[in-house]
């Protein structure tokens, strides 16, 4: 019996008849799973054919939390957004801070499961558990901003909202859907399967609690962990002060910053893009999301020159690295502008940024015909950079059409898809994994394709002493055991950056206090493995095989040519293998059945 941490109850909305009906949640899957991602990519799997058009009506959306949404655990806000991504056709799981996650456990529901699609634009409002679909024609076509204010002005004031901007509903296959104004479920192209659905968003009011199950307990692991916070440097200090985009400058120090499309990946001018210039220069205000001691969110301005005038939410270090460093630019409020547009129009950053890099690189080797675009792409150039980002977000022509889906179809429309600089094809973070090793390992084998949050071997690579960036030794071990431990985490509605200070045993105890499961940190970790071959299982049945484990043919054979890691290539051979072999699967990449039955999915394969 789940005694708390959780409502209990699931709600089922059917677009295309415009019904309703509530489910209960299954203890056994939240058991085996916990909530989050792991039970909402459960259900997924056992719903959704891994075959599906990502885009077509038989694709479901499932927006989860876990069981410390809407808790005092720190930093609880998170929410999953779970679908068959349009990116790339893999597994989608993406998370997003905010405060939409603990409204809707106040509302009554751990998830809500969207089917169907709409035959005219709606949005949903859930007011305490009544459910209303209201028509959305009106808000269709305008940016996040003002649909959230409008959506808010038409439900209550303080309602919490999910909603996709334009570039979601013209089916950008790197679009994202926003949580609370600007914070993003931006990867894997969430955006444009919500907008497929015909379904512009959600408003959530709730005034119920979350009860748990051991209460002295809970408040004793919230104080534990929230202490650990406190004496935490990274989360104590540097992210409050400037945000994640400290690491600008730290990760430029190792040569891993990849610039120009990472044909570089030391930036000389990454001073001026750095979260030090953006707190003097740009801050408003910290931001947190619900519950949250680091508060590393960013409210900004521009105060002078072309964008003048213009604010808003961030930008966040990968924001920071893909609209600068990646395309050259060292202006530091176009690349801020570029951020807002993304938040406005409803883009991943990370994927605009690198595709707008990728497309200056076309351009300057002339792959790109000059006549295909209606300016020039040249690295470094800050307006045509914000130019190219209003060109996709807009797609009023062709070249913003072919920008909105991506890097990876932009290089291989014009022939030279190694010039996309993705794995699975989507686009890598702000690392380079010829610098920093198991960043590598990490994007290759992610189940969504190349990701920095499904993982982070960076806080074991270079924020914390010991691990020698350069080396391969042990980094199959540590991709795995953090690939593990932040499936897990996602499951339970915790943020990513908790874990600068927090232990698996931490999070545990915290799961263990608010659900009375019992949960100590190997069977938190097991969770953990449980979800990540799942996700693996769904990927194989869609067409995935070992040969998408892998890095662009740059990351593997170029050599870094300048900076403190000059010479350096991704041999991501050495690392493979052995990470094969401890996830206990064969050389092509499929699970066993022995390793399947050990965590209780093997009627999954």
């Amino acid at each position: 019996m789940i005694d708390g941490g959780y409502q209990g109850k699931i709600l089922r909305v059917n677009l295309t008849d415009q019904s309703v009906r509530e489910e209960p949640l299954r203890e056994d899957w939240a058991r085996e799973f916990i909530g989050g991602r792991g039970y909402g990519t459960r259900m997924l799997v056992e719903e959704v054919d891994p075959n599906v058009d990502p885009l077509a009506p038989e694709n479901k959306v499932i927006i989860a939390t876990g069981p410390l949404d809407g808790t005092t655990a720190p930093s609880s806000g998170r929410v999953m957004v779970i679908t068959k991504g349009a990116l790339n056709g893999a597994i989608a799981s993406s998370n997003a801070g905010g405060y939409f996650g603990p409204m809707l456990k106040r509302a009554g529901y751990d998830m809500v499961v969207i089917e169907g699609v709409s035959p005219t634009p709606v949005y949903l409002w859930i007011n305490k558990g009544r459910v209303e679909f209201r028509d959305a024609s009106h808000l269709w076509g305008k940016l996040v901003p003002e649909s959230d204010q409008l959506m808010r002005e038409e439900t209550h004031l303080q309602a919490e909202t999910m909603i996709i901007g334009p570039a979601g509903e013209r089916l950008s296959r790197i679009s994202g859907v926003m949580f609370s104004g600007h914070r993003a479920s931006g990867r894997t192209g969430v955006g444009a399967v919500v907008g497929s659905k015909n379904l512009k968003g959600i408003a959530v009011r709730g005034t119920l609690g979350v009860a748990v199950a051991d209460h002295d307990a809970f408040l004793e692991a919230v104080r534990s962990t929230r202490s650990i916070l406190a004496a935490n440097p990274v989360a104590s200090g540097g992210l409050p002060t400037y945000g994640s985009a400290v690491l600008v400058n730290i990760i430029n120090s190792t040569g891993s910053l990849p610039a120009r499309n990472a044909q570089e990946a030391f930036f000389p001018e990454a001073a001026k893009i750095s979260g030090e210039s953006l707190r003097d220069h740009n801050l408003v205000r910290n931001e947190g999301c619900a519950d949250c001691p680091l508060a590393c969110g960013r409210v900004t301005e521009i105060r002078e020159g072309k964008y003048k005038g213009e604010h808003g939410g961030g930008p966040e270090y990968e924001s920071v690295w893909s609209f600068g460093a990646m395309c050259g630019v060292s202006d530091l409020d176009a690349v801020v502008m570029a951020n807002f547009l993304c938040d406005r129009y409803g883009l991943d950053t990370i994927s605009a940024g690198s595709t707008v890099a990728c497309a200056m690189e076309l351009y300057e080797k002339g792959y790109m015909p000059k006549d295909d675009a209606p300016f020039a792409l040249r690295f470094g150039d800050a307006e045509a950079m914000v130019d190219c980002v209003r060109a996709m977000a807009e797609q009023k022509d062709d070249f913003g059409k072919l920008l909105a889906q991506g890097s990876y179809r932009v290089a291989e429309y014009y022939g030279h898809p190694e010039l996309s600089m993705s794995a699975k094809k989507q686009e890598f973070p702000a690392y380079d994994p010829r610098g920093i090793k198991g960043i590598g390992l990490e994007y290759a084998t992610s189940n969504r394709g190349a990701c920095h949050v499904r993982g982070y071997s960076i806080a074991a690579e270079v924020l914390a002493p010991g691990l020698d960036r350069l080396v391969y030794e042990g980094k199959a071990q540590v991709t795995k055991f953090l690939q593990d431990l932040t499936a897990a985490l996602d499951s339970a509605g915790i943020c990513l950056f908790t874990t600068f200070g927090l232990q698996a045993a931490d999070l545990a105890q915290l799961v263990a206090a608010a659900t009375g499961f019992r949960i100590d940190e190997k069977e938190f970790l097991t969770i953990g493995e449980r979800i990540w071959n799942m996700e693996k299982l769904f990927n194989l049945k869609a067409g995935f095989t070992a040969k998408d484990d892998t890095l662009p043919p740059r990351i593997l054979h170029d050599p870094i040519p300048a900076g403190p890691s000059k010479g350096e290539v991704e041999e991501l051979d050495k690392m493979l293998g052995e990470y094969y072999t401890l996830r206990g699967w064969g050389k092509d990449s499929v699970p066993t059945r022995a390793r399947l039955t050990d965590l209780g999915i093997a009627e999954l394969a």
